[in-house]
């Protein structure tokens, strides 16, 4: 969840936006973005992809061989 934090954290910053601002545009509680951010991993799919759709990004399965792991 490190690199899902990251990410969240860098892309918010990036357009400039608070946690708070940036809850309300993706829809979600602020406490859905911080616990994002912290890299909590007890998180509800659906609330992390409407984070994600801000970025045109979503949470997928991923088959770790296609990967090369």
């Amino acid at each position: 969840m490190k690199r899902l934090a990251e990410f969240v954290k860098a892309r918010r910053r990036e357009v400039n936006l608070t946690q708070e601002e940036f809850a309300e545009r993706a829809g979600v509680a602020l406490t859905v973005i911080r616990k994002i951010e912290q890299g909590k991993t007890n998180l509800n799919l659906d609330k992390v992809n409407l984070v994600l759709n801000m970025f045109g990004h979503e949470l997928a399965p991923v088959n770790r061989k296609e990967l090369g792991q």
